[in-house]
């Protein structure tokens, strides 16, 4: 489905069919391990990675994608169509935005991101998703830095790093970042109209 929709919606640059394995796939499921509630939102979810491998290895997951084009919002639409998903719904929005609303805000166990932005920026997203006792998990690369430089966020976020999953993905460098959520995130996070990346906690 992936290489059949990927001219129509531009979803990956990734079209071999072994390396969409190794590099989509595999990578996805390396955080199974590290699962832990019912309930995950996957912020800026594009084709489906981390969360529809996920979601299908982990059938009673509740499962939310967010994405803001609209476009591959339909092509995950036609996934969970086509894979006859249950429990999992694809929302159209911008997490800075729908993290203020409180249908979703701390609503969720679990809140993941794969390839979205830098860890600084990326707790201001996601964190507020995540309810008290949750975890924030993020799928990296090269992550030591990010690490470094987002624990101020982390912090003023109310998260505190439960632990990293560091690996070789067939000679890539990949690490999985899991942060425990402490203390609600405070009312004013996310910023919104582009602060989390323009200037970062």
């Amino acid at each position: 489905l992936l290489k059949e929709y990927n001219e129509k919606f531009n979803i990956t640059a990734i079209t071999d069919d072994i390396e969409i394995v190794k590099k989509h796939f595999i990578d996805s499921l390396m955080g199974n391990s590290l699962l832990e509630g019912e309930s995950l939102i996957d912020i800026g979810s594009g084709g489906g990675f981390p969360a529809i491998p996920i979601k299908i290895t982990n059938p009673n997951l509740k499962v939310t994608l967010l994405e803001a084009t609209e476009k591959k919002c339909s092509f995950l639409r036609i996934v969970i169509e086509k894979l006859n998903l249950k429990n999992i719904n694809v929302v159209n929005g911008r997490a800075e935005e729908l993290a203020k609303n409180l249908n979703y805000r701390e609503k969720f166990d679990m809140c993941s991101a794969r390839a979205v932005a830098r860890l600084n920026t990326l707790s201001e997203y996601c964190m507020p998703f995540v309810k008290k006792g949750g975890y924030f998990i993020s799928f990296k690369g090269d992550f030591e830095e990010e690490l470094r430089e987002a624990s101020t966020a982390i912090s003023v976020l109310g998260g505190k790093l439960k632990s990293v999953k560091a690996f070789e993905l067939f000679d890539f460098k990949r690490g999985i970042i899991k942060i425990e959520k402490i203390k609600n995130t405070p009312n004013q996070y996310p910023r919104g109209r582009g602060k989390e990346r323009k200037n970062p906690l």
